[in-house]
C-alpha cells in the first residue's frame, strides 16, 4: 500500500511518498506553505496528533466541528471548494411545505438574489416539475430534517458560493436531468454529505467552466453514468475546472466515478467498488490525482481507464492523465494505470490548497465510508434562531 501518510500539513519538509508502479519515480517537492489555515486557530494547520474533527474507529476525519452551529459550514470545505461560504451573511430563510413552488418553498427561496441560509422546518419528498434553480450565495441546509428530491434535480447556473448539505436525490427522469447539474460558470461550490441514485443522466455533472468545487462524504449508488466532469472536446474553457472529491462511497454504480475532460480532479479516501465499466476515467487533456482511495472490483477488474480525444484547438488526439499515490486495489483489482509521459503532468494538491485530511486505506476507513456517507439523521444545530 507504502507509506503511511496521515493528515497533510503545515511542516518543514515534504513527506515521503511511494508512486506504487512508477519505478523510477520521486516525490514531488511540496513548499513548506505560509498562510492563513481558515478554521484553524493560531495559523497553523491541523495535525494527526491533534485532529480537527470526528474520531472514529481510529482514523482522524475531516468537519466534526462544522455542525456545532448553524452557520459552521461556511468556508469549511476541504479542496477546491475551501472557500465555499454560501449564505454565510444572510437571513436565515425556513421551508415549510414540501410544495414544488409557492411561498415558504424551496424553490421560492433559491430563486431569491440575496444571501439566505435555507433550513426545512419539514420533512418528506418534495416533487419537482423541472430543475431547481439555486443562485448565488445559498445554503441549502439538510439538517434535522429527510428531505427526497424527486422527477428533477438541482441546477447551479451562473453562481458562486453554494453549498448543499445532507440531503437525497433519487428517481430523476428526463433528457439530460442530473441530480445536481452545475454549469456554466458556476465556482466556489461545497457538495456535502447528499445520496444519489437512478437519475435518467448524471448523479452530479460538472462542465462548461464550472471550477472550485468540493464533493464530500456523499453516497452515490443504483447508477449508471455517475459523474461527468467537464462536457465534452468541443468546450476547451473547461480547462479552468478544478475539483477534489474526498471520502464519498461509490456503491456499485457503473461508471464515472468521475470520467474527466480538460479539469484537475483531486480523489482522496473514496471507496469505489463494484463498477460496471471502470471506475475513474481519465479522457482529453484530464489530470486526475488519485491518493489513498480504495478500489475493489467486481467482474470487471480494471480500476482506471483512458479515452483518446481531440480538443476542438488541437489536432493531435490526446487522453489523460492519471497518478496513483497510496490507493488500495484489493479482491484481484487491476490498476490499469499507465505510465506518466512526465513528471509535472500532473498536479500537485499542495500548489493549490495547504491542507486536506488523508488517510491510509484500510478497513477501517472502508466501514466508516459504508456507513457514514449520504444523508445522516444529523440534528438541527442548537444555536437555531428561534425566530
Amino acid at each position: 500500500m507504502g507509506n503511511h501518510h496521515g493528515r497533510h500539513h503545515k511542516n518543514n519538509r515534504p513527506p515521503q511518498y511511494n508512486y506504487g508502479p512508477y519505478s523510477g519515480n520521486s516525490a514531488p517537492t511540496i513548499p513548506s506553505p505560509i498562510g492563513n489555515y481558515g478554521p484553524y486557530s493560531g495559523n497553523s494547520a491541523p495535525t494527526v496528533s491533534n485532529p480537527i474533527g470526528n474520531s472514529n474507529m481510529g482514523l482522524h476525519l475531516p468537519y466534526g466541528h462544522v455542525d456545532l452551529s448553524l452557520r459552521g459550514l461556511a468556508g469549511q470545505a476541504e479542496g477546491f471548494g475551501r472557500c465555499a461560504v454560501g449564505g454565510l451573511n444572510g437571513a436565515v430563510y425556513r421551508v415549510t411545505t414540501l410544495a414544488d413552488d409557492g411561498p415558504g418553498s424551496l424553490r421560492d427561496g433559491c430563486r431569491r438574489k440575496e444571501p439566505l441560509w435555507i433550513i426545512f422546518e419539514v420533512s418528506g419528498t418534495i416533487e419537482l416539475s423541472s430543475y431547481l434553480n439555486v443562485s448565488s450565495y445559498k445554503t441549502v441546509d439538510g439538517r434535522g430534517q429527510r428531505i427526497k428530491f424527486t422527477g428533477k434535480g438541482l441546477r447551479l447556473k451562473d453562481c458562486e458560493h453554494v453549498i448543499i448539505c445532507n440531503l437525497i436525490f433519487e428517481g430523476g427522469r428526463g433528457h439530460d436531468i442530473d441530480g445536481i447539474q452545475i454549469k456554466p460558470n458556476s465556482k466556489h461550490i461545497w457538495i456535502d454529505r447528499c445520496s444519489l441514485s437512478d437519475y435518467d443522466d448524471g448523479l452530479i455533472d460538472i462542465t462548461r467552466q464550472s471550477t472550485d468545487i468540493t464533493i464530500s462524504r456523499c453516497h452515490f449508488s443504483n447508477h449508471d453514468k455517475t459523474m461527468l466532469i467537464g462536457a465534452d472536446p468541443s468546450h476547451t474553457g473547461d480547462r479552468c475546472i478544478r475539483v477534489t472529491i474526498h471520502h464519498c462511497f461509490f456503491d456499485g454504480s457503473r461508471q464515472r466515478h468521475p470520467r474527466v475532460r480538460f479539469g484537475r480532479v483531486h480523489l482522496y479516501n473514496n471507496y469505489t467498488r463494484n463498477w460496471g465499466i471502470y471506475a475513474v476515467c481519465a479522457s482529453v487533456e484530464s489530470q486526475v490525482y488519485s491518493q489513498c482511495n480504495i478500489y475493489e472490483a467486481g467482474q470487471k477488474k480494471v480500476a482506471f481507464k483512458y479515452y483518446t480525444e481531440k480538443a476542438s484547438d488541437n489536432p493531435v488526439e490526446c487522453t489523460g492523465c492519471i497518478r496513483s499515490e497510496g490507493d488500495l486495489f484489493v479482491t484481484g483489482t487491476q490498476s490499469g494505470l499507465m505510465p506518466l509521459p512526465t513528471e509535472t503532468c500532473v498536479f500537485h494538491p499542495s500548489e493549490y490548497y495547504e491542507a486536506w485530511t488523508v488517510e491510509p486505506p484500510s478497513e477501517d476507513l472502508k466501514n466508516y465510508l459504508q456507513h457514514c456517507t449520504g444523508w445522516q439523521g444529523t440534528a438541527q444545530p442548537v444555536d437555531l434562531p428561534t425566530s
